[in-house]
Protein backbone atom coordinates (compact mmCIF):
# COMPACT_ATOMS: atom_id res chain seq x y z
CA UNK A 1 0.00 0.00 0.00
CA UNK A 2 0.80 3.43 -0.85
CA UNK A 3 0.09 6.95 -1.06
CA UNK A 4 -1.93 7.06 -4.22
CA UNK A 5 -3.05 9.70 -6.20
CA UNK A 6 -6.94 8.65 -7.00
CA UNK A 7 -8.59 9.84 -10.12
CA UNK A 8 -10.56 7.34 -11.86
CA UNK A 9 -12.16 7.47 -15.07
CA UNK A 10 -15.84 7.80 -13.55
CA UNK A 11 -14.80 11.07 -11.76
CA UNK A 12 -13.39 12.24 -14.72
CA UNK A 13 -16.12 12.41 -16.14
CA UNK A 14 -18.77 13.29 -13.34
CA UNK A 15 -18.80 16.88 -11.42
CA UNK A 16 -20.68 14.98 -9.07
CA UNK A 17 -20.68 11.62 -7.07
CA UNK A 18 -22.05 10.63 -3.60
CA UNK A 19 -21.54 7.29 -2.48
CA UNK A 20 -22.34 5.66 1.11
CA UNK A 21 -20.10 3.52 2.52
CA UNK A 22 -21.33 0.67 4.94
CA UNK A 23 -17.54 -1.01 5.39
CA UNK A 24 -15.14 -0.31 7.87
CA UNK A 25 -11.61 2.09 6.76
CA UNK A 26 -12.97 3.89 3.90
CA UNK A 27 -9.54 3.62 2.23
CA UNK A 28 -7.27 1.41 2.22
CA UNK A 29 -4.67 3.72 1.60
CA UNK A 30 -3.49 7.22 2.85
CA UNK A 31 -4.23 9.49 -0.49
CA UNK A 32 -5.36 12.02 -2.61
CA UNK A 33 -7.31 13.37 -5.39
CA UNK A 34 -7.75 16.19 -7.62
CA UNK A 35 -11.87 16.48 -6.27
CA UNK A 36 -13.00 18.24 -3.33
CA UNK A 37 -14.23 15.84 -0.66
CA UNK A 38 -17.30 16.18 1.78
CA UNK A 39 -17.30 13.28 4.39
CA UNK A 40 -19.73 13.03 7.03
CA UNK A 41 -19.82 10.11 9.11
CA UNK A 42 -23.05 8.99 10.70
CA UNK A 43 -21.92 5.55 12.05
CA UNK A 44 -18.91 4.34 13.42
CA UNK A 45 -15.54 5.61 15.37
CA UNK A 46 -11.91 5.56 14.81
CA UNK A 47 -8.45 7.64 13.49
CA UNK A 48 -8.83 10.22 10.83
CA UNK A 49 -5.69 11.60 9.26
CA UNK A 50 -5.83 14.92 7.18
CA UNK A 51 -2.73 16.40 6.35
CA UNK A 52 -0.35 16.60 9.43
CA UNK A 53 -3.78 16.47 11.62
CA UNK A 54 -4.63 13.60 13.27
CA UNK A 55 -8.23 13.35 15.02
CA UNK A 56 -10.39 11.09 16.66
CA UNK A 57 -13.82 10.27 14.88
CA UNK A 58 -17.25 9.78 15.48
CA UNK A 59 -20.91 9.87 14.75
CA UNK A 60 -21.40 13.50 13.38
CA UNK A 61 -17.75 14.10 12.31
CA UNK A 62 -18.03 16.44 9.25
CA UNK A 63 -14.79 16.90 7.37
CA UNK A 64 -14.51 18.76 3.98
CA UNK A 65 -10.99 18.15 2.36
CA UNK A 66 -9.67 20.15 -0.71
CA UNK A 67 -7.94 18.40 -4.10
CA UNK A 68 -4.63 16.64 -3.26
CA UNK A 69 -4.91 16.85 -0.04
CA UNK A 70 -3.73 13.48 1.56
CA UNK A 71 -5.92 11.74 4.16
CA UNK A 72 -7.44 8.67 5.58
CA UNK A 73 -10.23 7.71 8.00
CA UNK A 74 -9.43 4.14 9.43
CA UNK A 75 -11.79 2.79 12.05
CA UNK A 76 -11.05 1.27 15.60
CA UNK A 77 -9.93 -2.09 15.61
CA UNK A 78 -12.58 -3.89 16.57
CA UNK A 79 -14.45 -2.71 13.44
CA UNK A 80 -12.07 -5.43 11.13
CA UNK A 81 -12.16 -8.44 13.50
CA UNK A 82 -14.28 -11.36 12.19
CA UNK A 83 -17.68 -11.87 13.16
CA UNK A 84 -18.01 -7.60 14.46
CA UNK A 85 -21.20 -6.86 13.59
CA UNK A 86 -20.16 -2.99 14.36
CA UNK A 87 -22.11 -0.79 11.64
CA UNK A 88 -20.52 2.02 9.57
CA UNK A 89 -22.55 4.66 7.60
CA UNK A 90 -20.64 7.28 6.14
CA UNK A 91 -21.76 9.89 3.06
CA UNK A 92 -18.87 10.56 0.85
CA UNK A 93 -19.85 13.76 -1.21
CA UNK A 94 -16.93 14.03 -4.46
CA UNK A 95 -17.24 17.13 -6.39
CA UNK A 96 -14.97 19.39 -8.68
CA UNK A 97 -15.40 23.20 -8.29
CA UNK A 98 -17.41 23.51 -11.57
CA UNK A 99 -20.11 21.21 -10.55
CA UNK A 100 -22.58 23.33 -10.78
CA UNK A 101 -21.17 25.54 -13.88
CA UNK A 102 -17.54 26.87 -14.93
CA UNK A 103 -16.80 30.01 -13.06
CA UNK A 104 -19.54 29.84 -10.23
CA UNK A 105 -17.55 30.21 -7.62
CA UNK A 106 -15.33 33.37 -9.04
CA UNK A 107 -18.20 35.29 -9.23
CA UNK A 108 -19.03 37.84 -6.31
CA UNK A 109 -22.20 36.67 -4.46
CA UNK A 110 -20.57 33.08 -4.24
CA UNK A 111 -17.51 34.79 -2.49
CA UNK A 112 -18.17 32.99 0.88
CA UNK A 113 -18.02 29.76 -0.74
CA UNK A 114 -15.02 30.44 -2.73
CA UNK A 115 -13.19 31.28 0.54
CA UNK A 116 -14.23 28.40 1.88
CA UNK A 117 -13.57 25.69 -0.82
CA UNK A 118 -9.88 27.85 -1.07
CA UNK A 119 -9.25 27.79 2.83
CA UNK A 120 -9.93 23.32 2.37
CA UNK A 121 -6.17 23.15 1.05
CA UNK A 122 -5.74 22.63 4.55
CA UNK A 123 -8.81 20.57 5.78
CA UNK A 124 -11.71 21.85 7.22
CA UNK A 125 -13.84 20.24 10.33
CA UNK A 126 -17.41 21.49 11.44
CA UNK A 127 -18.63 21.40 14.52
CA UNK A 128 -21.28 18.87 15.96
CA UNK A 129 -24.01 21.63 15.84
CA UNK A 130 -23.32 22.07 12.32
CA UNK A 131 -23.45 18.38 11.34
CA UNK A 132 -26.35 17.61 13.33
CA UNK A 133 -28.32 20.71 11.14
CA UNK A 134 -27.44 19.04 7.51
CA UNK A 135 -27.97 15.21 8.67
CA UNK A 136 -30.88 14.34 7.28
CA UNK A 137 -30.09 16.32 3.96
CA UNK A 138 -26.78 14.26 4.15
CA UNK A 139 -28.51 11.16 4.27
CA UNK A 140 -31.15 12.06 1.69
CA UNK A 141 -28.91 13.28 -0.72
CA UNK A 142 -27.76 9.90 -2.05
CA UNK A 143 -31.16 9.33 -3.63
CA UNK A 144 -31.65 12.92 -5.16
CA UNK A 145 -31.76 13.43 -8.85
CA UNK A 146 -28.15 14.22 -10.75
CA UNK A 147 -29.90 17.75 -10.32
CA UNK A 148 -31.39 17.86 -7.36
CA UNK A 149 -28.20 16.52 -5.83
CA UNK A 150 -26.32 19.80 -7.34
CA UNK A 151 -28.84 22.00 -5.86
CA UNK A 152 -28.79 20.42 -2.53
CA UNK A 153 -24.82 20.39 -1.82
CA UNK A 154 -24.84 23.81 -3.12
CA UNK A 155 -27.14 25.20 -0.37
CA UNK A 156 -25.22 22.57 2.16
CA UNK A 157 -21.80 24.29 0.79
CA UNK A 158 -23.32 28.22 1.09
CA UNK A 159 -24.51 27.32 4.49
CA UNK A 160 -21.18 25.40 5.78
CA UNK A 161 -19.57 29.02 4.58
CA UNK A 162 -21.12 30.75 6.85
CA UNK A 163 -20.83 28.50 10.02
CA UNK A 164 -18.43 29.79 12.28
CA UNK A 165 -18.08 26.48 14.36
CA UNK A 166 -15.31 25.06 12.01
CA UNK A 167 -11.78 23.95 12.76
CA UNK A 168 -8.96 24.43 9.91
CA UNK A 169 -7.36 20.76 10.42
CA UNK A 170 -3.66 20.52 8.75
CA UNK A 171 -1.24 23.14 9.83
CA UNK A 172 0.62 23.51 6.53
CA UNK A 173 -0.11 23.05 2.66
CA UNK A 174 0.57 19.29 2.65
CA UNK A 175 -1.12 19.10 -0.84
CA UNK A 176 0.48 16.58 -3.11
CA UNK A 177 0.90 16.18 -7.07
CA UNK A 178 3.60 13.42 -7.37
CA UNK A 179 3.67 9.94 -5.59
CA UNK A 180 7.80 9.96 -5.89
CA UNK A 181 9.00 8.41 -2.74
CA UNK A 182 5.56 8.03 -1.13
CA UNK A 183 4.92 4.43 -0.82
CA UNK A 184 6.17 3.83 2.44
CA UNK A 185 3.79 5.79 4.37
CA UNK A 186 0.77 4.19 4.19
CA UNK A 187 2.29 0.94 5.63
CA UNK A 188 2.88 3.24 8.50
CA UNK A 189 0.10 4.95 9.16
CA UNK A 190 -1.93 1.30 9.05
CA UNK A 191 1.04 -0.19 11.68
CA UNK A 192 0.58 3.26 14.00
CA UNK A 193 -3.21 3.03 13.45
CA UNK A 194 -3.62 -0.88 14.53
CA UNK A 195 -1.18 -1.19 17.18
CA UNK A 196 -1.15 1.95 19.29
CA UNK A 197 -2.00 0.27 22.19
CA UNK A 198 1.46 -2.06 22.32
CA UNK A 199 4.59 -0.92 22.66
CA UNK A 200 5.97 0.45 19.16
CA UNK A 201 9.58 1.33 19.18
CA UNK A 202 11.34 3.41 16.37
CA UNK A 203 13.19 0.26 15.30
CA UNK A 204 9.70 -1.52 14.94
CA UNK A 205 8.44 1.41 12.22
CA UNK A 206 11.49 1.81 10.72
CA UNK A 207 11.68 -2.04 9.95
CA UNK A 208 7.60 -1.70 8.71
CA UNK A 209 8.98 1.24 6.14
CA UNK A 210 12.64 -0.89 5.19
CA UNK A 211 14.67 1.79 6.15
CA UNK A 212 17.28 2.81 8.90
CA UNK A 213 16.20 4.44 11.79
CA UNK A 214 17.87 7.98 10.79
CA UNK A 215 16.39 7.71 7.18
CA UNK A 216 12.80 7.07 8.51
CA UNK A 217 13.11 10.07 10.90
CA UNK A 218 13.93 12.35 8.30
CA UNK A 219 10.94 10.77 5.55
CA UNK A 220 8.17 10.84 8.36
CA UNK A 221 8.82 14.63 9.12
CA UNK A 222 8.99 15.31 5.62
CA UNK A 223 5.47 12.92 4.65
CA UNK A 224 3.50 14.02 7.68
CA UNK A 225 5.19 17.24 9.23
CA UNK A 226 5.41 15.66 12.43
CA UNK A 227 8.33 13.58 14.34
CA UNK A 228 7.52 10.15 14.63
CA UNK A 229 6.83 10.49 18.12
CA UNK A 230 4.60 13.73 18.50
CA UNK A 231 2.30 11.61 15.79
CA UNK A 232 2.17 8.42 17.69
CA UNK A 233 1.38 10.62 21.02
CA UNK A 234 -1.20 12.35 19.03
CA UNK A 235 -2.75 9.05 17.97
CA UNK A 236 -2.92 7.70 21.71
CA UNK A 237 -4.34 10.25 23.01
CA UNK A 238 -7.10 11.03 20.61
CA UNK A 239 -8.12 7.67 21.58
CA UNK A 240 -7.81 7.90 25.07
CA UNK A 241 -10.06 11.08 24.69
CA UNK A 242 -12.67 8.81 23.33
CA UNK A 243 -12.54 6.12 25.71
CA UNK A 244 -12.50 8.94 28.84
CA UNK A 245 -16.21 10.34 27.47
CA UNK A 246 -17.30 6.53 26.27
CA UNK A 247 -16.46 4.17 29.18
CA UNK A 248 -16.73 6.65 32.50
CA UNK A 249 -16.20 3.31 34.79
CA UNK A 250 -13.00 2.80 33.71
CA UNK A 251 -10.08 4.50 35.57
CA UNK A 252 -7.73 7.28 33.87
CA UNK A 253 -4.90 5.14 34.58
CA UNK A 254 -6.46 1.80 32.92
CA UNK A 255 -7.03 3.83 29.88
CA UNK A 256 -3.66 5.38 30.14
CA UNK A 257 -2.82 1.62 29.34
CA UNK A 258 -5.09 0.62 27.26
CA UNK A 259 -3.77 3.04 24.93
CA UNK A 260 -0.29 2.10 25.43
CA UNK A 261 1.18 4.29 28.24
CA UNK A 262 3.25 2.55 30.95
CA UNK A 263 3.59 5.68 32.88
CA UNK A 264 0.54 8.02 34.32
CA UNK A 265 3.12 10.98 34.60
CA UNK A 266 3.95 10.46 31.27
CA UNK A 267 0.39 10.09 30.14
CA UNK A 268 -0.72 13.00 31.66
CA UNK A 269 1.88 14.92 30.33
CA UNK A 270 1.18 14.11 27.15
CA UNK A 271 -3.44 14.15 27.16
CA UNK A 272 -2.26 18.04 28.77
CA UNK A 273 0.47 19.26 25.92
CA UNK A 274 -1.89 18.05 23.11
CA UNK A 275 -5.45 18.43 24.56
CA UNK A 276 -4.76 21.47 26.88
CA UNK A 277 -6.53 19.74 29.51
CA UNK A 278 -6.28 16.79 32.74
CA UNK A 279 -7.46 13.72 31.66
CA UNK A 280 -9.88 13.91 34.56
CA UNK A 281 -10.55 17.95 33.97
CA UNK A 282 -11.26 16.61 30.05
CA UNK A 283 -13.89 13.76 31.00
CA UNK A 284 -15.51 16.45 33.29
CA UNK A 285 -15.69 18.80 30.95
CA UNK A 286 -17.13 16.40 28.15
CA UNK A 287 -18.59 13.56 30.08
CA UNK A 288 -22.27 12.58 29.99
CA UNK A 289 -22.46 11.25 26.61
CA UNK A 290 -21.07 13.94 24.67
CA UNK A 291 -18.96 13.17 21.73
CA UNK A 292 -15.43 14.17 21.78
CA UNK A 293 -13.12 14.53 18.18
Amino acid sequence: MKLIRKNTDRFENERLNITMKDIPCLDSSWHYHPQFELLYISQSTGIRFVGDSVSQFSPGDLVLVGPNLPHLWRNDPSYYKEGDESRVKTIVIKFSKDFIGKGTFDNAEFYSIGHMLEESKFGISFGRTISRKFHNDLMEIIDLSPAGQSIMLLNILLQLSLAEEKTVLSSTDMRQYTTDNSQRIDDILKYISDNYSTYISLNDVAEIACMTTNSFCRFFKRMTNKSYTQFLNEVRIRNAARLLVQNEELSVSEIADMVGYTSITNFNRQFKQILNNTPRDFRQLHGSGTLVY
